[in-house]
């Protein structure tokens, strides 16, 4: 099988069982085994824990760009999922010690997946920590695959100084309450909330040191990833779109406009995400800013072919079963993700100062 050919499959079963997810939401955990079985759980983890051999951070950042999009075009949900564990993958290669990355290497050996939760309802979980053995208080909110995951990267405040990470189980049902989520889009991610209410913290629990989490350009740059599953969706769509398009359609001026300019959107939202992830992976200082903007580029794309293809295709895009309006669901709700008329502000006020594009500038 070619690697056209296991992307071809692994994208046909995302959708097949994606469909079942939406239609009675629970853990896509038959989704998650079928990325396993390709490989991409442990692709890009540390070498130590078993990821495969880039060339350089470019490289490794091209493959990651596709894998994302891959995923996101065959289902929101599992994108979101996985690029949650791809940012867990990255965190350890960046911060972990020798032990930890020898004990991810044997997790993801197992098929196990990782996630990333920082967003916590007030007061936040504190961290107490005597220097070998503690223990959290306090909960995760939004948390995504709470009950399901099999481990999850918490970010924990300390008595004193910056806020740490710690690796917890994430897979302790009786933790986990996802009543809440009852919603119209990203069913299958299950984004409840998760009690850490006295799980213990051994020394090789924390990665890293204080303040690493929320170093940038890693930090604020790292929203290319998640932007790279959303333009998986809008590949998607496009897809189905193109499908939709009959042949008295594709006769009609009118309806080909529609399509064209779905295409320019898409596209547009393709070099702007692929443009950020080369960015990161050189960790240029102006990578947060141009995150922040492509945020807003694939935001208004999405919203754009959203609303072309539902002109274009009609009453049947709004259908329970039909394709495009599960993708359509799925990005209303992934494209509200972490304030993105903050972000696209913030990005605003940073091409103010100067062009962060930093090729062939305008000013």
């Amino acid at each position: 099988m070619t690697a056209g050919d296991a992307d071809r499959d692994l994208f046909e079963q995302l959708c097949a069982l994606g469909a079942g997810y939406d239609e009675t939401p629970r853990f896509p955990a038959e989704s998650l085994a079928a990325v396993a079985a390709c490989g991409l759980h442990r692709r890009f983890a540390p070498l130590a824990s078993g990821g495969d051999v880039f060339e350089s951070a470019r490289a490794i950042h091209a493959a990651m760009f596709d894998a994302l999009r891959l995923v996101g075009r065959g289902d929101l949900s599992v994108g979101r999922l996985f690029e949650g564990h791809v940012n867990a993958l990255r965190l350890f290669d960046w911060y972990g010690s020798a032990a930890q990355q020898d004990w991810l290497g044997s997790q993801l050996a197992a098929g196990r997946f990782f996630g990333v939760w920082a967003t916590e309802p007030s007061p936040g979980v504190a961290l107490s920590f005597d220097g070998a053995s503690g223990a959290l208080t306090g909960a995760k909110s939004f948390a995504s695959g709470a009950g399901g995951l099999d481990f999850s990267l918490v970010t924990v405040q300390p008595p004193e100084g910056q806020r740490r990470v710690a690796i917890v189980p994430a897979n302790d049902t009786a933790r986990a309450d996802t009543r809440g989520w009852r919603v119209r889009g990203m069913r299958a991610t299950l984004s409840g909330l998760y009690r850490l209410d006295g799980v213990p913290v051994q020394a090789n629990d924390l990665l890293g040191e204080p303040g690493d989490y929320d170093r940038d350009p890693r930090f604020t740059g790292g929203a290319w990833r998640f932007t790279a599953v959303q333009l998986g969706g809008i590949e998607g769509l496009l897809q189905e779109l193109r499908a939709a398009m009959s042949a008295t359609a594709r006769a009609d001026p009118l309806q080909r406009a529609k399509f064209g300019a779905a295409v320019a959107a898409t596209r547009t939202a393709w070099f702007w995400v692929k443009a950020c992830a080369e960015r990161a992976a050189d960790e240029h200082p102006d990578t947060p800013a141009f995150a922040q903007m492509t945020r807003g580029i694939v935001e208004r794309a999405a919203l754009d072919v959203m609303e072309l293809a539902a002109r274009a295709i009609g009453t049947r895009s709004a259908f329970d079963g039909e394709r495009a309006d599960k993708i359509i669901r799925d990005l209303s709700l992934y494209l509200r993700q972490a304030g993105p008329d903050h972000a696209r502000d913030q990005a605003a006020l940073a091409w103010l100062d100067r062009d962060c594009w930093g090729e062939d500038p305008l000013w």
